[in-house]
């Protein structure tokens, strides 16, 4: 990056939040339990040149050109953990975003609908409004004024391995060009990107460090099962539901062999390990068990929350330590379904 562009940064401005009120240094921001992750993670910004917009993704070659007037260009907020980020901007002017992605580098997105936005060759008023982006693509992007975009970036690489496991017969030939996955979560997208940012300031605030290897794993989970999983509901036949026994088996085990060993399982790990694709594993739960794969590890994490919550002494452990370590990032939402399922707070528990 040349001077005159490091000239422009200080133009916007620009919120890095650090692991504690005491710390000064941006580059402790969320900085995690050792001194090499020293990095600013979290970054919020208020823009007012569209060039800054572009200099805020360092991980991928952008033009960006403002369109429209207003001073204020967009509102950016991003989480970034070197081989992944979280992007949600707010755009208040319309802009148009040129460049080359990496090689190894690829992007699920979604946009709201203020206007319509073009992605290279496709528009946000297609049916499939979550789109892929493969690593060395060219993309030409218009977002007009009003919208919001989030977007999230990973390793191809890693994501690949991952949808392969959950659908092997889209993903075994990955595409070339920016496509359309047709898909009915982009409210979920949404919501888990709002969610993964607010806990990380909210963690900042509270001074509490986040484990950025944990987070990465359960960002590309969470936008593997939004962004790959098909919709289809096939009822299996007689012998299927004989198969479906022995995978919920072997599936069980797995699950509780791992977090017995205090390791999150996920869908794509259990794909992996019993050499199924998603779709036979939904098929499996439902026979089994009733119910999703998903729905099954959340209530079995919940469930180990509440065996390490009635063990532990309340003078050494948080509820919010043993809730994100088993991945329960809605502090909210996980008190309500753990009194849901139990019948009693987690603090009651705790304390007892």
């Amino acid at each position: 990056m040349d001077s005159e562009n490091h000239g422009k940064v200080a133009k916007f401005t620009s919120r890095a939040f650090a692991s504690g009120p005491e710390s000064p240094d941006p580059k402790s921001a969320l900085s995690g339990a050792t001194a090499s992750d020293h990095r600013d993670f979290l970054r919020s910004a208020a823009v007012e040149d569209p060039a800054d917009q572009a200099l805020l993704q360092s991980w991928v070659e952008m033009e960006c050109h403002q369109l429209s007037h207003g001073r204020k260009v967009v509102q950016f907020d991003s989480l970034d953990f070197g081989t992944q980020q979280v992007v949600r901007e707010r755009q208040e002017a319309s802009v148009q975003k040129i460049g080359t992605a990496p090689a190894d580098f690829c992007t699920v997105s979604i946009c709201t609908q203020a206007g319509t936005v073009r992605f290279s060759e496709h528009s946000s008023e297609e049916t499939g409004t979550v789109f892929f982006m493969p690593g060395n693509v060219e993309y030409d992007i218009f977002v007009p004024a009003g919208t919001e975009t989030a977007y999230v970036g990973f390793s191809q690489q890693q994501f690949l391995r991952g949808a392969r496991t959950l659908n092997p017969a889209f993903w075994e030939t990955p595409p070339k060009s920016v496509v359309p996955l047709t898909t009915h979560r982009q409210s979920v997208f949404k919501s888990a990107v709002d969610l993964w940012l607010e806990t990380a300031r909210e963690a900042a605030a509270r001074g509490e460090p986040l484990d950025p290897d944990i987070i990465r794993d359960q960002v590309l989970q969470a936008v593997l099962h939004m962004a790959i999983v098909t919709e289809e509901n096939i009822a299996p036949t007689f012998n299927e539901r004989l198969r479906a026994m022995q995978i919920g088996k072997k599936a069980r085990s797995y699950v509780e062999d791992h977090l017995d060993a205090d390791v999150l399982p996920t869908i794509v790990d259990i794909c992996a390990a019993l050499g199924v694709s998603e779709r036979t594993l939904r098929y499996a739960f439902h026979e089994y068990v009733g119910m999703s794969p998903v729905a099954y590890l959340r209530i079995r994490r919940l469930n180990h929350v509440r065996s390490v919550l009635a063990s532990s002494d309340p003078r050494d452990v948080t509820i919010t330590q043993v809730a994100m370590r088993y991945g329960f990032w809605h502090l909210g939402r996980f008190s309500g379904d753990y009194k849901l399922m139990f019948g009693e707070a987690p603090s009651v528990t705790l304390a007892s």
